[in-house]
């Protein structure tokens, strides 16, 4: 069998096949993420849709694993905090609140915790309420997925008619402006034990907020779960995520404290941001071009088929025919596995 004009035999082949295979599985593991909210991960829990939303928008899209990623944007980039899992120091937050002070509009969406300590911090009112919302008349299979229905009028919620929750709460909006509210019977499950009771008021509440913060503003909405790969068939769920990709031309999705990158991933993401190491590996891959095209100059040549005395003494007397064949044959013993012969080999 030729292959790229070079005899090689069917073991080779299925050797180089199983290497492909291999090497393809390793770049899909190192390119994919299983971690809730990863913009990597394409299962139902992770948030690779969102990404796609971006996209469609037609907005870059910037996958930031360090605050430094706020430094120098502002206006025209939308920065999305989706669930962090760890605090926001000093430095972090004088990088979002410098973005903020440029124009630029911050997304948080979670239940509490972390998310309510950043917003504090750059001086947001609204804060996620933090106890489970339940509907039980307006839901989405589940009174623990209600869907909220009252809706105001907004560039934020154009072509918005509801917004579904997975697990989520409401949100105390202080003077921020009501996106999108729960209906009348919506409650918090304060003791979550998954009914009403009689400290438990029925009532319509915030779900989604904008405010202005600085020269930017900042969206918050009770669920950062509203907008994982699972919520994307919920179509108001991605125009809502859509209409606030749609006069940017950058999404930064800020997985710093949340969500771990993958490490094929990550890797592109330091060389991109770093000239030197871009350019130590341009020199590299030159390098190995250059070695690779003086090996070839050195005009080797497979011997293919069988590896014993025979099969070499048979090439040999090729190249040689003036040599007895019997002589070669016994020049070659003791030899067990070559696979190439250049022009110097006799």
């Amino acid at each position: 069998m030729r292959i790229a004009g070079r005899e090689v035999s069917v073991p080779e082949v299925a050797v180089t096949g199983l290497l492909v295979v291999v090497l393809a599985v390793l770049v899909y593991g190192g390119a994919t993420s299983v971690a809730a909210f990863g913009a990597f991960n394409p299962t139902w829990e992770g948030t690779s849709d969102l990404r796609d939303v971006a996209d469609e928008a037609g907005a870059e899209t910037v996958v930031a694993t360090n605050t430094t990623a706020y430094e120098g944007r502002g206006n025209g980039t939308v920065a999305v905090v989706l669930a962090p899992e760890e605090p926001y120091d000093e430095a972090d937050v004088a990088r979002i609140e410098g973005f903020l002070a440029r124009g630029g509009t911050l997304f948080v969406a979670a239940r509490g915790g972390t998310a309510d300590d950043l917003l504090a911090a750059v001086d947001a009112d609204a804060r996620p309420a933090g106890p489970l919302l339940r509907d039980e008349r307006s839901n989405y299979r589940d009174p623990a997925l209600p869907t909220a229905t009252n809706v105001s009028a907004h560039p934020l919620t154009e072509g918005v008619d509801s917004l579904t929750l997975n697990y989520g709460t409401t949100v105390d909006s202080g003077g921020a402006t009501v996106l999108v509210a729960s209906s009348e019977l919506g409650y918090l499950d304060r003791n979550d034990n998954s009914r009403l009771d009689g400290d438990e008021r029925l009532g319509s509440r915030p779900v989604a907020t904008t405010e202005a913060v600085g020269e930017g503003r900042v969206v918050v909405v009770g669920d950062a779960s509203a907008f994982i790969n699972a919520m994307a068939e919920r179509p108001s769920n991605r125009a809502f995520a859509a209409n606030l990709f749609a006069r940017e031309t950058t999404v930064l999705l800020d997985s710093s404290h949340g969500a771990e990158v993958p490490p094929l991933v990550s890797a592109l993401l330091t060389v991109r941001g770093s000239a030197p190491l871009q350019g130590g590996l341009l020199a590299g891959a030159l390098l190995a071009v250059l070695a690779w095209e003086r090996l070839l100059s050195r005009g080797g040549e497979p011997v293919t088929g069988r590896t014993d005395p025979e099969a070499l003494a048979d090439a040999a007397a090729e190249r040689n025919p003036s040599l007895e064949r019997s002589r070669l044959e016994r020049l070659m013993k003791g030899i067990k596995n070559v696979r190439y012969v250049t022009d110097e080999d006799e």
